[in-house]
């Protein structure tokens, strides 16, 4: 019998990763709903797609482009997170993510297609109504009914049905380094010297700092 027998040829690891399951994940958001979902799917076809395990030390990077529930999903599935220096947040208000495998060098960028025109005008027209403070308890349920009925239609259908998946040449970014602290001349709280700003000759955090600009 051979003991190698998840070794695809050429040495690659043929087996499926593993993925957490939804519910394991839905226990770090705290509540399921769509947005949450969609950061799992995203980071279950990156998973497939770059052939990595959960990340422990760093291996696996994700950038992501907004702060909304998905990216808790991306950190529960991937170990990308912002405390280990992999996950990387820009504030571009997109549901982009690009995820990038440091033992391989391949990424992948998966973007959420324009989905506005599926979406059920009582749906939509409720939800608003939610979130404006006007929607009855009665109305209130039926929204959760609703939402519900989209994370299970999302679980279970195609990715493609809505992300946009290709594999990219990465900028692979730096691991995460380790700073001096020093302390602020102005609070007396320490902060990293990469963070710390110098004000009449003397370190001050960010929060204390009296920037000067003339409009450029």
């Amino acid at each position: 019998m051979n003991s190698h027998s998840g070794m695809a040829e050429g040495g690659q690891d043929s087996r499926e990763p593993t993925i957490m399951p939804f519910s394991e994940a839905v226990k770090f958001h705290g509540h399921v709903c769509p947005g949450f979902t969609l950061g799992y799917c995203a980071a279950k076809i990156a998973i497939k797609e770059l052939r990595s395990e959960r990340d422990v030390d760093e291996q696996l990077v994700a950038i992501v482009e907004n702060d909304a529930c998905g990216v808790d999903a991306i950190q529960a599935v991937t170990g990308c997170t912002m405390g280990k220096g992999n996950l990387i947040f820009r504030n571009y208000g997109k549901h982009v993510y690009t995820f990038i495998n440091r033992a391989t060098n391949d990424a992948v960028r998966i973007s959420l297609k324009d989905r506005e025109k599926d979406e059920e005008p009582a749906f939509r027209s409720l939800r608003m109504k939610v979130r404006e403070g006007k929607a009855t308890p009665e109305e209130v349920t039926v929204m959760r009914t609703m939402m519900q009925a989209q994370v299970d239609k999302m679980l279970v259908e195609p990715a493609e049905n809505y992300f946009d998946v290709k594999h990219v040449t990465p900028e692979v970014p730096g691991q995460a380094r380790l700073f001096n602290s020093v302390k602020c001349s102005k609070c007396g709280e320490m902060v990293a010297e990469s963070r710390a700003r110098v004000e009449n000759g003397n370190f001050v955090c960010i929060p204390c700092f009296s920037d000067y600009t003339r409009g450029w």
